[in-house]
């Protein structure tokens, strides 16, 4: 059932896909690709991410019902599966081990889009959103979190430089353990509406 459109839950929707978005995670492998670029170029190329990132989370945020009718699925198995898949990028982060390959920058760019930003996690808790809160608020709440996550992006050189590379993977290992968090809320709310047999 889907829940009446509130501030609230936008504001919830919008931290939960930014903790799963992870743009803080991103930074090393952001400075790293952009390299020697000059802020304006730096600014293109974090943009170029998040366009790539909204096409991947807009597609499923409208047609994911349709994509999951496909194959069958129910929002109960996808908030195990989702659940499931969290965790794994949550302790990935908490760990600082690194399960995807490294790119060099004629497809990084694309990469950091999806799947770093939009990845599973956040094409599955965009759609279970969908479902709880309706398309209208959770919209919202992907605009929101997609334009905080360029902000961090765009600015990942000068984050960087404040507060040094020990902090930046601080912060990201604190995004693991809360991503961890939000994962275990899904599988457990997926095992309660599991329908009786």
């Amino acid at each position: 059932m889907v829940e009446a459109f509130s501030i609230e839950a936008v504001l919830n929707s919008a931290l939960s896909l930014f903790v799963i978005m992870g743009p803080f995670a991103s930074i090393p492998v952001f400075i790293s690709v952009t390299k020697g670029m000059k802020q304006a170029e730096r600014r293109l190329a974090s943009t170029k991410a998040i366009v790539t990132a909204a096409g991947v989370l807009f597609v499923f945020l409208f047609f994911g019902p349709l994509i999951l009718q496909s194959f069958m699925i129910s929002i109960a198995d996808l908030r195990i599966a989702g659940g499931i898949v969290l965790t794994i990028l949550g302790i990935e982060l908490v760990l600082g081990l690194s399960l995807h390959k490294k790119y060099k920058f004629t497809a990084a760019i694309t990469l950091l889009g999806c799947p770093l930003l939009s990845g599973p996690g956040v094409i599955v808790t965009t759609m279970i959103f969908v479902e709880t809160y309706g398309y209208l608020a959770t919209t919202v709440a992907a605009i929101i979190a997609l334009f905080v996550s360029w902000l961090v992006l765009s600015s990942s050189d000068v984050i960087h430089r404040l507060i040094g590379q020990y902090w930046v993977d601080t912060i990201s290992r604190i995004t693991g353990l809360l991503l961890v968090a939000v994962a275990i809320g899904f599988i457990i709310n997926g095992i309660r509406t599991i329908p009786a047999v």
